[in-house]
């Protein structure tokens, strides 16, 4: 049956051809770094399940340490120059977004068409899915643009190179959320919320959730994380259970709290790291800086919302 394996497969040997092309940089004084930070990423894909918990944590950590020694830097992958691109653009105009756009495309169709197949892991269509329609896109563009075949690991290369370490925090995080999880940090979180919370005031039980929600994700990096913490802990003994909130409308608002925080913490890597990495921005905490306003107002709208939609009585 296909499943994750084959997105792991493809991915691992993506980032396999990263490290192998990071490494014949000879402009790049850092290029062993690389090489090695990219090479391992990579066997964790290939090989991750045959490490075991103590192989993929010394990966892990081998990681940080390369990342945190500062042997990550940009190289000079062989691809377009910024006169190649206008040429490029000019020649082919809109046409150069269709294999941007046939990737949406295929994942639409992939996610409803291949669950139906019996081959396929129907709780995995979407990211088969998604890992098919990258590899048909770049088929696409090679045939469209007439560019090198090596150019789509190339220029891939080279965003890696910009953004770096960032490009691996989801993944870090997601696992600590794992850790935090057995760990039983939840549960002790949501206890202490619940001491310093005025149990006798809704306003108070409706304020520590939502704002409780944005800073557990501004700490974790992910409003996934915090929801079942803060949800747990503050909204179904207090919110829900003592005043009688309403579950949807309080969930709901309690999650779009917490993605206030996502708007201004740099571990949400992704949204606000990666962006400022690709257009090489001076400062990396632009993207923060530029959302924080409007997370903040957010933010209180939400608590005044939620007092006013979740209790119909």
């Amino acid at each position: 049956m296909i499943g994750l394996p084959l997105v792991y497969l493809l991915a691992g040997l993506t980032f396999g051809a990263f490290a192998g092309l990071s490494a014949a940089d000879r402009e790049n004084p850092k290029r062993f770094g690389n090489a090695a930070f990219w090479g391992l990423f990579a066997l964790s894909f290939l090989a991750g399940d045959r490490l075991g918990d103590l192989g993929n944590g010394i990966l892990a950590l081998a990681l940080a340490l390369i990342a945190g020694f500062g042997q990550l830097g940009v190289g000079a992958p062989k691809t377009t120059s910024p006169d190649a691109r206008e040429t490029l653009a000019a020649t082919y105009g809109a046409r150069l977004y269709v294999p941007a756009l046939v990737i949406p495309l295929l994942v639409l169709a992939g996610s409803l068409i291949l669950k139906r197949l019996p081959f396929v892991d129907p709780k995995q269509a979407t990211l088969i899915s998604l890992a098919l329609a990258a590899l048909t896109a770049a088929i696409l563009a090679k045939a469209m643009f007439r560019q090198p075949a090596s150019a789509p690991l190339q220029e891939g290369r080279r965003l890696m190179d910009l953004v770096g370490w960032a490009a691996l925090l989801p993944q870090m995080l997601a696992a600590l959320g794992a850790v935090f999880a057995v760990a039983g940090v939840g549960k002790t979180i949501g206890e202490i919320a619940v001491q310093l919370t005025p149990v006798d005031s809704r306003f108070a039980a409706v304020a520590a959730y939502c704002l409780g929600m944005a800073a557990f994700t501004v700490m974790m990096g992910n409003a996934f994380a915090a929801f079942p913490v803060m949800t747990a802990g503050i909204a179904l003994p207090l919110v829900i259970g003592r005043f009688g909130g309403d579950p949807a409308v309080v969930c709901a608002i309690g999650m779009l709290s917490g993605f206030c925080g996502t708007l201004l913490t740099p571990l949400a890597a992704n949204f606000n790291l990666v962006p400022a990495a690709l257009l090489q921005l001076k400062d990396r905490y632009a993207v923060i800086r530029a959302q924080a306003p409007t997370a903040v107002l957010m933010l209180v709208v939400n608590v005044v919302l939620m007092n006013a939609l979740a209790f119909h009585k």
